[in-house]
């Protein structure tokens, strides 16, 4: 069976998910493979933007968005953890 969200077909998951909520994970959970410091750096920027653009939009009146900024922000708690299970310590790209 084939699983299609706003006529993109959704290959797992996790890309159905992105595609449900319009949220791109590793953007605000992180890579599961090291990042260098600058890439990090780009990334939580980027994510930061990115949330702060949908409190925004959650403060205007939108409903969706309110609950998209609560998953991404929850993403955001989410790396440590990941990266600890690797290995690796949080944020370093580099075995513990």
């Amino acid at each position: 069976m084939r699983t299609f969200v706003a006529g993109q077909e959704a290959h797992g998951d996790t890309e159905f998910a992105e595609l449900a909520l319009g949220i791109d994970i590793d953007l605000f959970r992180g890579p599961l493979e090291s990042e260098t410091d600058g890439e990090r750096a780009a990334r939580e920027d980027a994510a930061r933007d990115v949330l702060a653009d949908l409190r925004a939009e959650a403060e205007a009146g939108d409903e969706i968005a309110g609950w998209d900024a609560l998953y991404a922000d929850a993403l955001t708690r989410t790396v440590p953890f990941l990266r600890a299970a690797r290995g690796h310590r949080a944020g370093t790209g580099e075995a513990a």
